[in-house]
């Protein structure tokens, strides 16, 4: 399929990779220049505008930041002719022939919900990823679909090369975001307990390799943490996933569910810990980072 990738972070670049070495003609494109060299070297075509990349595309697939970045690409796409060198009336239109467009951004249901709205034709699902960017690479990952059934199933190729499991969660996109957001909110709590836990047997002194196996064996750190145990033991903090990220998908759960009458005051503390992670100068550190407040604050 002719597939457009816009967000050349981590995530944007693994899924043109993926897609590229599963035979999809791929153009990506990203707000700052100068990100998708790898991703140009494995064959992709990068262009300079969301409607560039989206023209004769087959499916565009969003993977942005926050809510904020997914609104206003998704402005850029449903308003053709506002982009340079465009005719009016160009780009996605209502043709029925027109790509549907994937967001694979962490958003908030009601962003969601919203980008469903302002798409063009209401061509929108849901498609946040389950799985780090070496999983969606080595097809790995899991998809969480959510929209109409007809428009999810029009992409089936694509999800068929991107992921190792495909969840329908129902027409509703922002039912897809709301799985999403649960899983990172057990994934930020799990890694600022384990490095509580990791920060407590280094200060009662400890053998490290002893601790390391005792935590890779011990049923009570879930598995989606083991790969991070190296890197709250003893790492840079190099991942892929922010702290300030980490903080922002913590806060969406939590609102989530206050929108209902439903306060979640763990869910509070943990995005604290991101928060303050950040503006101790880890804002961009994977959120294993959130360790090393505790180290600075040791007596």
């Amino acid at each position: 399929m002719r597939v457009a990738v816009l967000g050349m972070g981590s995530m944007g670049r693994a899924v043109a990779l993926r897609l590229l070495g599963r035979g999809h003609a791929v153009r990506v494109w990203n707000r700052t220049p100068g990100k998708a060299s790898e991703v140009i070297d494995a064959g992709a075509a990068e262009v300079s505008s969301p409607a560039e990349a989206a023209r004769d595309a087959d499916a565009v697939l969003m993977s942005l930041a926050d809510d904020r970045a997914v609104r206003e690409v998704m402005a850029r796409l449903a308003e053709p002719g506002t982009e340079p060198g465009t005719e009016p009336g160009s780009g996605l239109g209502s043709d029925s022939g027109a790509p549907v467009v994937a967001d694979m951004s962490t958003v908030s249901p009601d962003t969601s919900r919203a980008l469903a709205g302002l798409a063009p034709g209401g061509r929108f699902v849901a498609a946040p990823i389950i799985g780090g960017p070496q999983a969606v690479v080595d097809g790995q990952a899991m998809g969480l679909l959510g929209g109409e059934h007809g428009l999810v199933d029009r992409l089936g190729p694509v999800w068929q090369d991107l992921f190792a499991v495909q969840w329908y969660c129902g027409d509703d996109p922002g039912s897809a975001l709301i799985y999403k957001l649960l899983n990172n909110y057990l994934l930020m709590s799990g890694v600022a307990v384990v490095a509580e836990a990791v920060a407590a047997g280094q200060a009662a002194g400890l053998d490290e390799a002893m601790l390391k196996d005792f935590l890779l064996r011990w049923p009570t750190v879930a598995p989606a943490l083991h790969n991070r145990l190296d890197d709250i033991l003893h790492g840079d903090h190099r991942g892929w996933f922010a702290t300030r990220l980490g903080a922002k998908d913590v806060r969406l759960i939590a609102e989530v569910a206050e929108s209902k009458g439903l306060r979640l005051p763990i869910a509070r503390l943990v995005e604290q810990r991101y928060e303050e992670a950040a503006g101790h100068g880890w804002s961009d550190s994977d959120i294993t980072a959130v360790v090393e407040l505790l180290r600075e604050r040791r007596d």
